[in-house]
């Protein structure tokens, strides 16, 4: 099938969405499906990084000057959206796909746009949901309250209802959905893990000395964007709890934007044993992740979103620690080390646990790169393809 998918975003950033996108995307072309993916003018290249005849079109570069590549709301992508509404519509019209595949509710609503301006041609929309945009809004403090998060709130439950089909990536967001939802067409598809990424790497010992990391101690590690809804306030803050009780530990924190954390350590002299690495690519990750004894994934349920970085953990063979949540159970179960409290100090103590039992840590660790392999791109790429079919 022919396939156009919308991403409003600056595709290919190494963070979460982008990976979530680029991985379907790819698994859906093994199974014999033809896609362009439509997207913002700034962005990688894919076809640098992995072997791949998907097309990626961009909007012009009228916004010359916007370069954002983090997550998070800025008034500017109004006018990319609009942008993008425009290079969807002639991507659909000459390319004639049967199915728009739209990530994020900016993208539904685009998607829902182009669908109905060329409704004669009875293309499927299929609305991929990477969490809740009102909630995902406030804890990037661009909303607080009052008439502002109403009018985005009853926004968000009109884009929820849009799509002939629509999947989630985590279950608490389908919970959510479904509530919203008057077709109850929702169903949860997971992130998955590309297991090739960590074939063929050196061991442990030579990462180490390769990324002139310390072999002695135990070494914890969080992957991914270092922004308040993903929780790493709650990481940082657990570095001292954990430090003043064990100093056979070194924390390695990789990703982007990076100067609050770099701030942090500065301001609280640990230099001596947190090491950061920014930017992270997303196809470098793994030499950090098997370098690593332990995983931290501090992201609470507040903003409904899945968490990818965990089956990056998976897949390294890493246990993981991080609150209780039922995505986390799903990826996890007993190789998951879940804090008692959604809180620095429980993460710390969860961390605590770990690092003081050394035979838990290999335990959990093969638990985990066993039951990763239940949690492939493949799987869900067949359950969308069969989606599509409907």
């Amino acid at each position: 099938m022919k396939i156009l998918v919308i991403a409003p975003t600056p595709f290919f950033a190494d963070r979460g969405t982008h990976i979530r996108i680029l991985e379907e995307a790819l698994a859906l072309e093994k199974l014999g499906h033809q896609l362009t993916i439509a997207t913002y003018h700034i962005g990688s290249e894919i076809d640098s990084s992995v072997q791949t005849k998907i097309s990626v079109r961009r909007i012009r570069r009228l916004l010359f000057w916007y370069k954002k590549l983090e997550a998070g709301p800025d008034w500017q992508k109004i006018f990319l959206d609009l942008m993008l509404i425009r290079k969807a519509f002639n991507l659909a019209r000459t390319q004639r796909p049967e199915i728009i595949h739209a990530h994020l509710h900016e993208g539904v609503a685009v998607g829902w746009i182009v669908q109905k301006a060329l409704f004669w041609r009875k293309m499927k929309l299929v609305a991929d949901f990477h969490g809740s945009l009102t909630k995902e809004m406030v804890s990037h403090s661009y909303l607080r309250g009052g008439w502002l998060k109403r009018i985005f709130a009853f926004g968000e439950k009109v884009i929820n209802n849009l799509g002939d089909f629509a999947i989630a990536s985590s279950a608490e967001n389908t919970q959510e959905i479904l509530q919203l939802r008057r077709d109850r067409k929702v169903e949860t598809i997971l992130d998955g893990a590309n297991l090739a990424h960590y074939e063929k790497l050196e061991t442990k010992a030579q990462l180490r000395q390769e990324l002139e990391l310390p072999s002695d101690k135990l070494i914890i590690t969080y992957a991914g964007a270092m922004i308040l809804n993903k929780g790493i306030s709650y990481f940082l803050e657990a570095i001292p709890k954990v430090l003043a009780q064990n100093k056979n530990v070194f924390f390695l924190i990789a990703g982007f934007p990076a100067e609050g954390v770099l701030n942090f350590v500065r301001e609280n002299n640990l230099s001596a044993q947190v090491r950061v690495i920014s930017p992270l690519s997303y196809f470098e990750m793994p030499k950090i992740l098997l370098a690593s004894d332990l995983g931290i994934d501090p992201k609470d349920s507040s903003t409904r979103q899945a968490s990818g970085k965990i089956l990056q953990y998976m897949a390294a063979g890493l246990p993981v620690v991080c609150f209780d949540r039922q995505n986390n159970r799903t990826y996890l179960d007993k190789g998951g080390q879940y804090a008692q409290a959604d809180s620095a100090q429980g993460l710390a103590e969860a961390i605590l646990a770990l690092v003081n039992d050394p035979s838990a840590i290999i335990e959990k660790g093969a638990l985990n790169t066993q039951k990763v392999a239940e949690f492939s791109w493949e799987k869900s790429a067949q359950r969308i393809s069969e989606i599509y079919m409907l």
